[in-house]
């Protein structure tokens, strides 16, 4: 498994002292991941390593083509070398069940992706309203967590956020039961590999669909983030940062309950607030 954390040598510059200072920094680390569906490339995309098993298993989710545990008969890591001759483990095969349809042959749909930004678009709204098969519609006025449990879930989240501790240059994603209890939680680079990755740990889990869970990121709401949760069946996103309009007009349209700027004592319900009690 690739490192975590690579330590690199930074001109620290202070211009209250005036001083230079050559030190050691740590820094989150950041290397590709090829995705084969069977022997054939499906998509590439930058992330930190480790649970990488949970992030394939999330982006096939979020991509629509696994619902169920039983459509991944498989997954392992394919032989890989660096320049030195060591195991990169940078290339994971999933090896579907065969009645599992892709959207498109693997050789038209094969994407790279950055740690920034995942797939998005305005046609991937009809996309999630033909794939999804958790629909969110039930329950939009019912109350699903209290305003001061969800709250306080970014400090919950904060608490638990390791690599961002020792780097300060990482995402996190949680997910929450409605009384505020942590139930999982992961980091990348990418705010969508986060989510992919503990999207992807509930479905290993089967638990799957999270008709009662809250997924809490640490950064803003993209629509991209909004399509991964909607996949999944969460009914709840909380986000410390802005929504995007196309996020909002996606978590209207498929029932999610979309929170921004949620810190300290107060936050943005953008739609669905039924739920928050």
């Amino acid at each position: 498994m690739g490192r975590l954390i690579h330590r690199v040598k930074a001109t620290r510059i202070d211009l209250a002292g005036g001083r230079r200072v050559l030190r050691e920094e740590a820094l989150a680390a950041e290397e590709p991941l090829e995705i084969r569906l069977g022997h054939e490339s499906f998509s590439v995309t930058m992330r930190t390593p480790g649970d990488d098993f949970d992030l394939v298993s999330g982006f096939l989710v979020s991509e629509g083509i696994i619902y169920e545990p039983e459509q991944l008969i498989s997954l392992r890591f394919c032989a890989g070398e660096d320049e030195n001759g060591q195991q990169t483990f940078n290339v994971v095969e999933a090896q579907l069940r065969p009645d599992v349809a892709l959207p498109l042959p693997a050789a038209q749909r094969h994407v790279t992706t950055s740690s920034a930004c995942g797939i998005c678009g305005t046609a991937s709204i009809d996309a999630v309203h033909k794939s999804s098969h958790f629909p969110m519609r039930a329950g939009l006025d019912e109350p699903l967590i209290a305003a001061t449990v969800l709250a306080g879930l970014p400090d919950s989240l904060r608490e638990q956020q390791k690599l961002f501790e020792k780097t300060g240059g990482v995402h996190a994603a949680g997910l929450f039961s409605a009384d505020g209890e942590l139930m999982s939680v992961r980091e990348d680079v990418g705010r969508h590999n986060a989510v992919d990755k503990v999207l992807g740990a509930a479905f290993r889990e089967r638990m799957l669909p999270l008709s009662s869970s809250i997924l809490q990121v640490s950064g803003r709401a993209s629509f991209e983030l909004v399509q991964k949760a909607a996949m999944a069946g969460v009914p709840m996103l909380a986000a410390v940062s802005a929504p995007s309009s196309l996020a909002v007009e996606l978590a209207r349209s498929t029932g999610l309950t979309l929170v921004g700027f949620s810190r300290g004592d107060t936050l943005n319900v953008y739609t669905h607030a039924g739920r928050v009690g």
